[in-house]
């Protein structure tokens, strides 16, 4: 088996490694690693939580132990979807690069543009990235990329998935012809492979497991849900969550909860910590300084639930996640194998359990069909409410009881004078034995009197 201080990696990046704990690289690691430090085009194809971002981190600190940034003028330049995986990347930076003076800057929103511009103006190695704000200091006319040597981008079907293909086709015209390329993904849909042959020169290909695969120490199941009637579909969908929570005990030390959209994304974790569970919400809707601290609390243990949106299901290095839970059904099956990768990773043990209603069954069809296996059905821990009795049909009168009331009915009713209504006069509805003697009259009759 191949260890890292046999990769050619700058001694000063081994150390680090060395006291992050790291020996022996994962496959994607040392498939990429070899030919990016001999200057090559990567092409990188692995699922999520198989450690990426070591794979391109580590080789770029080596190449770029020599040299000096210039003002404006980045080194290399790494794109992520998201503010979070941009974060993530810069934290592996500082963690690889303590015995060595490089220099990055981090370019997303929620943050200072005149922070970012200063970073930018006294020069920078690492440029770290969303592709929006990195576009939005260009077209400010405060960054350059004619110096960028190395390229990468990260998460490209979450790019495709995003809308950020063109922003990165235009970012690419904006570098060298001579930089160098790395490209990773974690599938490899029919638009990305035409960007690569478009912008990555003879690359090597590294693909280390079946396109959207999940890991094997994942255990997976999913729940049959019946909502039942829709206005309280929901209520007894979270319900079904939070006894699935109470069911795994003290084996869940944590758990992600994904929704699908974001205002379910808040709704769900108001509900649990309404319910006394220690559970907070992460979304694309909140600022960036709400969102890292939700994260931070989230990987120091101070909080328990994480109830996300898809935007942390991708890149976010939480290692020791012992549950993920699929509130929703996913609408892309590709997302469902991204969410229940933040689980049983590092070769850890993991549980994903998802809840599948009527109308999410054929996603889920999907999902099962992608992945190569039926998902175990377990069972329901909230027992389905028996149904309400139906109400009992009227009582039907007995014979004798109806001709009892039709001889009241014929019974000529009590009363003097001229109220009193006559057997043989005419019949008028609704004004009932108190008729007035005049009104019953015939019209003749009234005339002639």
């Amino acid at each position: 088996m191949t260890k890292f201080n046999e990769l050619n990696l700058n001694p000063k990046v081994l150390k680090a490694i060395e006291e992050a704990g790291y020996e022996t690289p994962t496959p994607i690691q040392e498939g990429a690693i070899p030919p990016a430090l001999e200057g090559r085009d990567v092409l990188g194809i692995a699922q999520t939580g198989t450690g990426k971002t070591a794979s391109f981190t580590l080789p770029m600190i080596t190449l770029l132990a020599r040299g000096r940034a210039r003002a404006r003028m980045p080194r290399s330049l790494v794109l992520c979807p998201t503010r979070e995986l941009a974060a993530q990347v810069a934290e592996n930076f500082d963690t690889y690069t303590k015995h060595l003076k490089l220099t990055k800057a981090l370019l997303i929103g929620g943050v200072s543009f005149k922070e970012q511009e200063a970073l930018i103006d006294r020069g920078v190695d690492v440029l770290i990235a969303t592709p929006g704000r990195l576009l939005d200091h260009f077209e400010r006319g405060k960054l350059l990329l004619t110096g960028v040597q190395i390229m990468v981008v990260d998460e490209a079907d979450r790019m495709l998935d995003m809308g950020f293909i063109p922003d990165i086709e235009r970012i690419f015209s904006l570098t060298p012809f001579t930089r160098q390329t790395l490209f990773f993904s974690a599938t490899m849909a029919s638009e990305i492979e035409r960007i690569t042959d478009t912008f990555l020169s003879a690359p090597a290909r590294i693909e280390v497991a079946r396109q959207a695969t999940a890991s094997e120490t994942i255990e997976q199941g999913v729940v049959m849900f019946k909502g039942g009637r829709r206005d309280r579909e929901a209520s007894a969908k979270r319900k079904v969550l939070r006894a699935l929570i109470d069911a795994e005990g003290d084996k869940c030390t944590n758990a992600i909860i994904f929704c699908n959209r974001k205002t379910d994304v808040d709704i769900c974790s108001k509900s649990l910590k309404k319910y006394g569970y220690n559970a907070a919400a992460i979304h694309g809707d909140l600022d960036q300084s709400q969102r890292m601290k939700t994260l931070d609390g989230f990987r120091d243990g101070s909080l328990r639930l994480l109830v996300a949106s898809d935007v942390a299901a991708r890149g976010l290095d939480i290692p020791s996640v012992s549950h993920v839970f699929n509130f929703d059904v996913p609408g892309h099956a590709e997302d469902y194998v991204h969410r229940i990768g933040r689980t049983g990773r590092a070769g850890r043990e993991g549980k994903a359990i998802t809840i599948c209603s009527n109308r999410d069954e054929k996603a889920l069809d999907a999902i099962e069909k992608l992945i190569q296996k039926q998902i175990p059905r377990i069972e329901n821990p909230i027992k389905e409410e028996p149904k309400a009795e139906a109400p009992k049909p009227e009582k039907k009168s007995k014979p004798s009881d109806q001709k009892r009331n039709e001889g009241k009915r014929d019974k000529e009713p009590k009363g003097r004078g001229r109220g009193r209504k006559e057997d043989n006069g005419p019949a008028v509805v609704g004004m009932g034995d108190h008729l007035p003697s005049f009104i019953a009259l015939s019209f003749d009759e009234r005339r002639a009197g």
